[in-house]
């Protein structure tokens, strides 16, 4: 019989608070070895507490801490940061100015030889792409540079767990994407193991394995990007993840539900019978536009410019909205008819009557 891996890190229903007051609730995750982890969700709700605490910063008010199967925290007790072999990044960087960029990736090494100092220093430098930055000094890299300068200065001793504390959230757009995918390929080659906070679902996607969305303090989901789009737990994580529409629809025999955009095919939950009053999550890649074979007509309400597709809002014949991609050569205006067919390969499904969220097959 295989005896399973102690994960890395475990959370084990700890509860985070100020003045006896919780701010994060019964969180649990474990996070293999190697693995990258991400803690997602909007301002506030907790995700920065939840990694300060795995960082040693805040306590914990119950449950427990363990890395490596050792404890770091639980009530009244608290090792400290810089005993928990953990590195971290920050959002502003905290490069040192008055420093050069070697050493600044020398700071957390100070007590190694100065041979093996030089060699980690070489070996990051190229990890990183920056060989022949070493005599600089921080204010003379380029936004991107610097951070991947604190990457290889939280990675010089060899953290057992790296924690990012929002790190790409001064970048634009389009370089947050790339130095996330960046980021991740070092931290593959150097095996260390990780956690991302950020608010900024596509960076969480380009970056982690594994996603815990987090919502007034609770993880909501821990699961991959793909389920997390597919398969939502339920209604926040629906409507927090990409882009989607919940309409109204009721369960009919056979595993069908009846809404304005037809009868749509199960599979769904068992304990969802006929007369089930749901909402149904319509992507804008669960249907297409297709005026030669579409069943459903449309109105544009409103479209929206990508590059290659453009994001269309249409109008349903009982007067709610959907939105579908489309190619950007199928150019349709403002107020024009199209029809719409179906392109669902599964169905996430919510019950109304209950009021309880309940994910469809």
């Amino acid at each position: 019989m295989q005896v399973p891996h102690t994960p890395l890190l475990d959370l084990d229903h700890i509860d985070i608070g100020y003045d006896g007051q919780p701010v994060v609730h019964d969180a649990s995750l474990q996070l293999p070895e190697g693995q990258i982890g991400c803690l997602l969700g909007p301002s506030g709700c907790g995700k920065t507490t939840l990694l300060r605490a795995i960082a040693g910063f805040e306590p914990v008010m119950r449950g427990e801490v363990r890395m490596n199967g050792r404890t770091m925290s639980d009530p009244g007790f608290t090792v400290p940061p810089e005993k928990r072999g953990v590195g971290m990044v920050f959002q502003d960087f905290a490069l040192f100015p008055h420093l050069t960029v070697g050493d600044n990736l020398r700071f957390g090494i100070r007590h190694w030889s100065r041979a093996k100092q030089d060699e980690r220093v070489r070996q990051l430098l190229r990890l990183v792409g920056l060989i022949g930055y070493e005599p600089g000094y921080p204010h003379a890299l380029s936004g991107g540079q610097q951070q991947r300068v604190a990457l290889a200065r939280a990675l010089a001793p060899r953290p057992g767990l790296l924690l990012l504390d929002e790190p790409f959230s001064s970048m634009d757009v389009e370089l947050r994407g790339e130095l996330a995918r960046e980021v991740r390929e070092i931290l593959r080659a150097e095996n260390t193991t990780a956690i991302l906070v950020t608010h900024d679902q596509n960076e969480a996607f380009a970056f982690a394995d594994r996603i815990a969305v987090i919502h007034e303090g609770r993880i909501a989901q821990l699961d991959s990007a793909y389920n997390l789009y597919h398969r939502p737990a339920n209604r926040f994580v629906a409507d927090f993840i990409g882009e989607g529409t919940l309409i109204p629809g009721m369960v009919e025999p056979g595993n069908q539900v009846d809404t304005a955009l037809g009868h749509l095919q199960g599979p769904l939950s068992e304990d969802l019978a006929p007369g089930t009053a749901v909402d149904v999550l319509v992507r804008p890649d669960d249907i297409a536009i297709d005026n030669e074979n579409g069943e459903v007509r449309t109105e544009v309400l409103d479209k929206a410019f990508r590059g290659a597709d453009f994001l269309y809002t249409l109008r349903l014949p009982d007067g709610l909205s959907v939105q579908c991609m489309a190619p950007s050569h199928d150019n349709f205006v403002i107020g024009e008819h199209v029809r719409l067919r179906l392109d669902f390969s599964h169905l996430v499904v919510f019950s109304r009557e209950s009021g309880v969220d309940c994910p469809g097959g």
